[in-house]
């Protein structure tokens, strides 16, 4: 299993002309769905009106400045997700991000260059295929049943569906059965044809859905992200007043709220948590 190209295997039964085409249509829904997503959210509008207001209310950034910000974004928000506070939630969404790029590129080169023989495949495409679709499944699981900010901080139940989980749910499906299929094709169980058709449903729902599920948020982070960092780079995000230290108690009689927000508690001042009323489960 982690040294069989699982396609080579199938191409016995399904042409490699025919993987590959299925394999094509996917990419196009991914590019497809995302400009529908874009135009239809008006995203790019968005977008690109920020970046003109920002541009004419601030200063010049010189070229290089710009080269600098963009690899500043892709090393923090792209590379290590720097914008998560929470390391456990931040540790399960790089395993899932690296997971998914590895099983993505992985199933790209065995059905596109090694369809038909199973020999023929370099090892290490197969076990990056399945290291990957591990590594989605530990990180994915682990936010699902524990991470989930309605689940570990709600009380909410792990079952509980939204459309916005259509994403989420739909990659786990895609690499749990995934897997299932490949061991149970290296096995020669009688159960490998339904966890094909399992697998391929999930990943035909994971790439047809990007129109309705998160997918095209992948794209859209770190072009906001670029835009926040250009923008404090030009002086438009630095114009706020300072605050202050809120422990201070001339800052609090200007603004009385300062001691309820805070709970009233000293030993809270400066870090912005407020009291809230106990919730009753």
């Amino acid at each position: 299993m982690f040294t069989t190209n699982p396609f080579a295997e199938l191409s016995a039964t399904i042409p490699p002309a025919v993987m590959q085409t299925y394999l094509v249509l996917m990419i196009i829904c991914v590019v497809g769905g995302t400009i529908f997503d874009v135009i239809h959210k008006g995203s790019a509008k968005y977008f690109f009106a920020n970046m003109k207001k920002s541009k004419d209310q601030g200063k010049p950034v010189d070229s290089g400045t710009k080269v600098a910000v963009a690899v500043e974004t892709f090393a923090s928000a792209v590379l290590t997700s720097s914008e998560f506070c929470n390391q456990k939630r931040r540790i399960a969404h790089l395993l899932g991000m690296y997971g998914f790029v590895l099983n993505v590129v992985a199933t790209f080169v065995m059905v596109m260059y090694y369809p038909t023989t199973a020999t023929a495949t370099p090892a290490i495409w197969p076990q990056l295929w399945c290291i990957g679709a591990l590594m989605v499944c530990v990180g994915g699981y682990w936010f699902w049943f524990f991470i989930r900010v309605d689940v570990a901080a709600e009380g909410s139940s792990p079952l509980r569906l939204m459309r916005a989980d259509l994403f989420i749910l739909s990659l786990l499906a895609s690499n749990t059965f995934g897997l299932i299929w490949a061991y149970a094709q290296s096995v020669s169980s009688s159960w490998t044809t339904i966890f094909l058709a399992l697998y391929l449903i999930a990943t035909t729902v994971l790439f047809g859905s990007v129109p309705w599920s998160k997918f095209s948020h992948m794209f859209f982070k770190p072009a906001a992200a670029f835009e926040k960092k250009l923008s404090v780079a030009n002086g438009t995000r630095n114009n706020l007043p300072e605050i202050g230290d809120l422990s201070d108690p001339e800052l609090q009689k200007k603004f009385p709220d300062i001691p309820e927000y805070m709970g009233a508690n000293p030993s809270n001042m400066g870090l912005g948590i407020k009291r809230e009323q106990p919730r009753h489960y």
